[in-house]
């Protein structure tokens, strides 16, 4: 009966598109959110998605979907945060927090002066079960290219995520990894907007990558397990927002915040169980 109870919703097209979606939500986002963490830019990602309001605002407009709109819009928001965060003496959280809540605001504003027809509930806290074919595939293109970015550059983006310094000591080219990985967060974050939502993409994105760095003592098994908690939280959100008719950002964001809740107490336990044998910090 439970087995059936949760293979039911797949019998649908639309919903079958929206497992494919979240699984690879659930996969792209924490990939990138241990790199997140550990270069404390939480508030950046935080800021990329709430940055591309007026892009969208003006995509939707002039006929494009949100989908369609994902590599132009993160390369943009990118490269226009690490060019002020570069070239300003106010320091980093005042230059996100300016570009956070201006960007914000006229998003919102273009919404009303253009008269778009758009869901502001779906577009704030996701509606993955709206996800069409088209969207689907755009996203796996999508993860897809990020993949094979991320394994080409791991162990350089791991080096430098840890000892900027030691990087540039090295020969590497600091500043082109930082501007990577920049566009690599923004495009897995506007990638995923329809399933979790502007608001709560940084739940997926941060509290995954948090459950497993509190049982694994190694940056790749954080990562790997990050993956993991992610795309089960995805997936449960997914089946919660079909049977219960909720959004499903804030049910993918709670599932994953149930895990964060049990990692955090057995962590806390005398003797608890790490994955990986010598601590990453």
């Amino acid at each position: 009966m439970g087995l059936e109870y949760l293979i039911e919703p797949f019998k649908y097209e639309f919903m079958l598109r929206s497992l494919v979606t979240a699984i690879i939500s659930g996969m792209m986002l924490p990939m990138l959110g241990s790199f997140t963490i550990n270069r404390n830019m939480g508030f950046m990602a935080d800021a990329m998605a709430h940055a591309t309001m007026p892009i969208i605002a003006v995509g939707v407009f002039f006929g494009f979907s949100i989908s369609a709109l994902g590599l132009p819009a993160a390369i943009f928001v990118a490269l226009f945060l690490g060019f002020v965060i570069k070239n300003t003496n106010i320091g980093e959280d005042t230059s996100i927090g300016i570009i956070f809540s201006s960007f914000f605001a006229l998003g919102f504003v273009l919404i009303s002066l253009l008269n778009v027809s758009i869901n502001l509930e779906d577009l704030l806290f996701g509606q993955i079960l709206a996800v069409s074919y088209f969207d689907m595939y755009v996203i796996l293109a999508l993860f897809v290219g990020l993949l094979i970015i991320f394994l080409a550059f791991y162990k350089q983006m791991l080096f430098y995520s840890f000892d900027p310094v030691g990087a540039q000591i090295r020969g590497l080219n600091t500043s082109f990894l930082n501007y990577l990985f920049l566009i690599m967060l923004s495009l897995a974050i506007i990638g995923s907007l329809q399933t979790v939502g502007i608001i709560l993409v940084l739940s997926m994105l941060i509290i995954p990558a948090a459950s497993a760095k509190l049982l694994s003592r190694t940056f790749n098994y954080t990562t790997i397990i990050g993956v993991v908690f992610g795309v089960i939280s995805s997936v449960s959100g997914l089946l919660l927002s079909y049977y219960f008719n909720l959004p499903s950002g804030p049910s993918m964001a709670l599932v994953a915040t149930g895990i964060f809740i049990i990692c955090f107490l057995f962590q806390k336990l005398k003797n608890p169980i790490y994955f990986g044998t010598s601590e990453v910090k």
